[in-house]
Formats: structure tokens, sequence, C-alpha cells
């Protein structure tokens, strides 16, 4: 057998020690921030202690609403943010909305996206038996397009999402008959709640108290408001 030209080794190991920088890179992220995420949720836990959540069920995206529905799904939430004086910090509305929400809770930067998808898509494909069943179409295909950056993430990608990071999330919904839904991770103790506004299927914020809400402005028009 041949030995690989220099160039073909040293373009693979290159690859290597970019892939292994960029784990480093997240891992140190998340142990810095790791505190100021949990006394956000902790916090924002209080607020809301008394409501009931129902039980989350794994699921691709459904039909969408238009957009006169989609508008007084968002009266709803706002109202509902100003009881519980939460407010949200708006995420670009491109596509990975739910990864840039999950990327600010988790690291106070909702830049970070791609590399949530991608620590969702390796859960997915590594843990396949957990997840298939939850998907009506060719599962390899499910991966291929929910890798693409733009490919809205869905229920099932937030089980995957707390499952991979061990996080209880926990949405304030639009939805007229389900205010409060939690996901937990399916094989360990929460060590951490990541806080979400999710309404009429098409858009998901970070939440805050609204006195300690960030300054952080997205570089893009979030979705219709």
């Amino acid at each position: 057998m041949s030995a690989q030209p220099d160039h073909v080794r040293e373009s693979s190991s290159s690859s290597r020690s970019s892939n292994i920088q960029e784990s480093e890179d997240d891992l140190t992220i998340g142990s810095i921030l790791v505190e100021a995420n949990h006394n956000n949720g902790r916090n924002l836990g209080k607020r809301l202690s008394h409501l009931s959540s129902i039980p989350h069920t794994p699921r691709v995206n459904s039909e969408i609403p238009n957009v006169d529905n989609a508008t007084l799904d968002h009266e709803r939430l706002s109202e509902r943010l100003a009881m519980y004086g939460l407010a949200e910090l708006q995420v670009e509305g491109d596509g990975n909305c739910q990864f840039r929400a999950l990327a600010d809770q988790l690291f106070h930067n909702p830049q970070y996206h791609k590399h949530v998808r991608k620590a969702v898509v390796k859960r997915l494909k590594h843990f396949r038996k957990h997840y298939e069943g939850y998907v009506p179409m060719d599962y390899k295909k499910y991966l291929k397009s929910m890798k693409r950056s733009g490919e809205w993430g869905d229920h099932l990608t937030l089980q995957a999402a707390a499952d991979y990071y061990g996080a209880k999330i926990c949405l304030l919904t639009s939805f007229r008959d389900t205010c409060y839904v939690e996901i937990n991770p399916k094989d360990q103790s929460p060590t951490k709640e990541l806080w979400l506004s999710f309404w009429s299927e098409v858009h998901y914020n970070s939440l805050y108290e609204a006195d300690v809400l960030p300054t952080r402005i997205p570089r893009k028009k979030h979705w219709l408001f």
C-alpha cells in the first residue's frame, strides 16, 4: 500500500486539528458561561413555578399558520411575557432561529448557532433509534436536510438539544391552550435550564427577565416583528 502524499496527510491533520480546536472552544465557552445561564434559568423558573407544563412529544414541523393567525398568536405571547415580567431577545428569522435562541441561552451569542446545529445533528445521527420513530420520512434525508443552515428546527431537534446538553428546555408559547412546555433530557437529570419563547410554529426567541435583557441586536430583521 502506497503512503499518502504529504499534502493529503497535512490536509487531513489540519482538518482533525480544526475539529478538535472547535470542540475545545465550545467546551471552554460553555464552562465559562454555565453559571450565568444557571442563574437566568433559576430566576425565570421562580417566576413561572406555578405553571403546569404539558407532556412534550417530539415531532417534525407541522403546517405553518398564515400571517393573520401568526399576528394574533404573537399578541397573545406578548401579553404573557408582560404578565410574567419577561422579555425576548430577538434573534434573526433566517431559518436558524431555534438554534440561534439556544446558542444565546448556552453561550450568550446567537452567532454560535452553527455549533448548536452541528451538535444536535450529531446527537440525532448517533442515537438514531431514539428519534427515528418520530420522523415520517426517510431518516437519512431528514438528517441531510437538518444539517443545512436555514433549515427550520422542530420539536425533535429540541429534544435532541435537551439530550445533548443535559438541559431542561422551557418554552413559553403563544398557543391558546398551551402556555408552557418543558423538554427534559431523556436519560439524565438536567444540569441547566434554557428559556425560549415560541410562537405560531414559526419563530423562537431567547427569554430573560425584562430588567436584565441583554442589548445584543440581530444583524437582520427578525420574523415579522
